[in-house]
């Protein structure tokens, strides 16, 4: 059932799994509702959907930002259990088809020759620079006028990211690692050059010097997600974007509202 509060259907988003073991972001405007993501077990998203009271048989589609392990792990056998169409660009189809996710019956479309609308909610693609090819993240509109974007996965903020969140109300936001953290940690070189590269993770830093101008053009609601367990914390990742946002003039829960996706266990928003 829709929510409605003062006559107005609100849109719901709650980032139910982020992190390196595992991303799943669900959605809801109206009678719609769709997940981004089924990077952990099917049987998780199923406990998830069922400690928010969330039906997963009224699920419409999946939209999968990219074929990375901790985005696509449960997808197998979730669609197993339920037969919902899947929304990737030609590319990600193309990896999971080899990989032997689809079964027999599923149902697959390149996101980036479907409609624009997917039942109540308007659905768009753009591309990422992140190291898998097809990588992308999504904006989605309502029926009350708000916008909410899913973008993780990010090597860099590029004018086509830019250009696609800004005037989002509602803003899920890779911050993933402290570069301190990093660069001193216990992770190979390789590992460290990759993940600072262009086609690697956000950093805490690149992602706070992004929020200011965002914020001006609309964004209310941050979720800061996709943080690594070995190279950040919530409290840096916070503490970081925060003191940019201040520096720039911005007062927190006066203009904007910030949050850190937990790993498990994200609340519901409602937009």
């Amino acid at each position: 059932m829709a929510e409605v509060l003062g006559g107005e259907i609100m849109a719901k988003i709650s980032v139910m799994f982020s992190g390196s073991r595992g991303n799943c972001t669900y959605i809801a405007s109206g009678n719609s509702s769709l997940l981004v993501d089924v990077g952990v077990s099917a049987k998780q998203v199923l406990l998830g959907l069922e400690q928010r009271m969330l039906d997963p048989k009224r699920l419409g589609g999946i939209f999968i930002t990219h074929s990375h392990t901790d985005h696509i792990a449960g997808l197998r056998v979730f669609l197993k259990k339920y037969n919902i169409p899947v929304y990737a660009t030609k590319e990600t189809i193309g990896t999971l088809i080899l990989e032997g996710v689809f079964n027999s019956k599923s149902r697959y479309y390149d996101i980036e020759n479907s409609p624009e609308f997917f039942m109540d909610i308007g659905a768009r693609f753009f591309r990422t620079s992140h190291d898998c090819e097809g990588s992308g993240g999504f904006v989605f509109s309502f029926a009350n006028g708000e916008k909410t974007a899913v973008c993780t996965d990010l090597g860099y903020v590029s004018d086509t990211v830019r250009s696609a969140i800004t005037g989002v109300k509602t803003l899920v936001i890779e911050s993933n690692h402290d570069v301190g953290m990093l660069q001193n940690g216990v992770y190979p070189f390789s590992t460290k050059q990759r993940i600072l590269s262009d086609e690697g993770h956000l950093s805490n830093v690149a992602c706070a010097n992004e929020l200011p101008q965002l914020v001006k053009n609309g964004a209310v609601n941050i979720v800061l997600a996709h943080l690594s367990r070995d190279n950040n914390t919530p409290d840096l990742a916070s503490v970081t974007s925060k003191s940019v946002l201040i520096e720039n003039g911005f007062k927190e829960n006066v203009d904007y509202k910030l949050s850190v996706a937990p790993p498990s266990g994200g609340k519901i928003l409602y937009i």
